[in-house]
C-alpha cells in the first residue's frame, strides 16, 4: 500500500470513530497516557510536540502537571482534533499531518512524545527521522506503543494487518530500540510491561545525540 493511501485509511477510520473514540476506549487511553506521561521528563519553559496526540487526553495531563509550557499536538485526522480542541487549551496548537513530514522548523522543539501512533507509521524510520530533526540538540523523545513480544499484541496484529487498512504493524522493543538508533538517538531507557493481564505495552525513552 502507498504511504498515501495508509494515511487516508486512518483518517477515514479515525474520522468515523472520533466522537466516541473516548468512551469506547477509555480504560486504555487513561492507563497509556499514564504510562506514558510517568517516563516523560517536561520542565517549564519546553516547547513539547506530541505526535499522533488524538482527542488530547495526554496534552490534557501535561497542562495539568507542568506550567509554563508550550503544547503542540499534531494528528492524522482532523476529526480527532476537534475533540481534542474542547478539551486543552486555548494556547494548544492543534496540528493535521502526518508524522513522517512534520510542518515544523529544525530545532522546534526539547520534548516529542508519542502514545499508541507507531503502530499506525508506514515508514517508522522516515518518522523517528523528522522527530530528530525538529528536537534541538539533547533534546528527548517518549515513545509508547503496543509491544509485539507479547502473545496477544502479535495476534492482534496479524488480524490487524489482514483485516483493517489503516494498521501497518506493531514492533518488538528490540526493534523499536534499534530504530531509534538508526534515527540518531542515544536510548537511555527501554521498557515492556503490561497494563493488565492480557494486553502488553513498551515504552522508548531516548535523547538526540549531540553532534
Amino acid at each position: 500500500m502507498h504511504p498515501v493511501d495508509a494515511a487516508g485509511a486512518v483518517r477515514q477510520e479515525y474520522s468515523r470513530l472520533a466522537n466516541r473514540y473516548d468512551r469506547r476506549w477509555a480504560w486504555y487511553i487513561r492507563s497509556t497516557v499514564a504510562e506514558t506521561v510517568r517516563r516523560l521528563t517536561i520542565h517549564p519553559g519546553d516547547r513539547v510536540l506530541d505526535v499522533g496526540c488524538g482527542t488530547g487526553v495526554l496534552l490534557e495531563s501535561v497542562i495539568g502537571s507542568t506550567s509554563g509550557v508550550t503544547l503542540v499536538g499534531l494528528d492524522l485526522c482532523h476529526e480527532m482534533l476537534r475533540v481534542a480542541k474542547r478539551r486543552v487549551s486555548a494556547q494548544t496548537a492543534l496540528v493535521t499531518a502526518n508524522a513522517e513530514a512534520l510542518p515544523f522548523k529544525s530545532a522546534s522543539f526539547d520534548v516529542v512524545v508519542s502514545n499508541s501512533s507507531f503502530h499506525y507509521w508506514k515508514a517508522p524510520q522516515l518518522g523517528l527521522a523528522e522527530i530528530g530533526r525538529v528536537l534541538v540538540p539533547d533534546g528527548s523523545i517518549v515513545v509508547t506503543d503496543w509491544c509485539d513480544d507479547y502473545v496477544t499484541c502479535k495476534i492482534c496484529d496479524l488480524a490487524l494487518r489482514l483485516f483493517r487498512r489503516a494498521h501497518t504493524r506493531v514492533y518488538g522493543l528490540d526493534e523499536c530500540r534499534d530504530y531509534a538508533a538508526a534515527a540518531g538517538f542515544q536510548v537511555t531507557a527501554a521498557e515492556r510491561y503490561k497494563i493488565n493481564w492480557l494486553w502488553g505495552l513498551m515504552t522508548i525513552v531516548a535523547k538526540k545525540a549531540v553532534v
